[in-house]
């Protein structure tokens, strides 16, 4: 069994798999309230599933980028479980669990957080070998700047608000929006990503795992 977390950006999300099934997941928009919101609520889909702490055999957790604050809460919640039960943790970039989500595409594929009230994370993917690759770019820019960087037909999902959606949306050319429901990080992916690391005996030291912060510009909201 597998409990998979991400607390990167306001919106956590929590997920129980089995690497057949995924027993259980939720994700909801939290206003600033990681720290109390977390540890109740991973309680309390173990009990509705009956799955306890000595089942877990792995961990997974998002690493961003995301809130210094938010994904410091995840990391620490996930390092104590490691920690004191002696679970494997697996560490998963967060746009990556967006990326997995999406169809595959002969476009590319730019994934995206909030960084700020006026900028974004942005992360730049391609299909290789059947699945969403990363091309190894994170950048943090305005909408302004990122929609010029938009010059070829692009795949954009993940945290946009109602102003960026429209303002994307008139580049049609080159910008095909994912939907809502498309564009949420869903912990169920990022479980399935780390169960796939982890069967492949891949996994990180917690002493030394760490989040991704974006250096420049301003911090991504948590």
């Amino acid at each position: 069994m597998l409990l998979a977390v991400d607390t990167s950006t306001r919106m956590v999300g929590i997920a129980l798999y089995d690497g057949i099934q995924v027993l259980a997941e939720m994700a909801w928009s939290s206003h600033s309230y990681h720290t109390v919101e977390l540890g109740p609520s991973v309680k309390e889909m173990l009990a509705k599933t009956g799955v306890t702490p000595d089942d877990l055999r792995a961990l997974g957790v998002a690493t961003g980028p995301g809130s210094f604050t938010a994904l410091r809460i995840g990391l620490a919640f996930v390092k104590g479980l490691a920690f004191s039960e002696h679970i494997p943790i697996v560490g998963i970039p967060t746009l990556d669990i967006l990326a997995a989500a999406q169809p595959l595409s002969d476009m590319q594929l730019a994934a995206v957080l909030k960084a700020g009230r006026t900028r974004l994370a942005v992360g730049w993917y391609h299909v290789v070998n059947g699945t969403w690759q990363s091309a190894g770019r994170l950048e943090n820019l305005t909408l302004d700047e990122f929609s010029e960087s938009v010059r070829e037909p692009t795949l954009v999902c993940g945290e946009l608000d109602d102003e960026a959606r429209k303002r994307l949306g008139r580049k049609y050319k080159n910008v095909t929006l994912a939907s809502p429901a498309h564009s949420l990080r869903r912990p169920a992916v990022l479980a399935e990503l780390a169960w796939q690391r982890w069967v492949a005996g891949d996994t990180d030291d917690p002493t030394t795992l760490s989040p991704t912060y974006l250096h420049h510009g301003e911090p991504i909201p948590g």
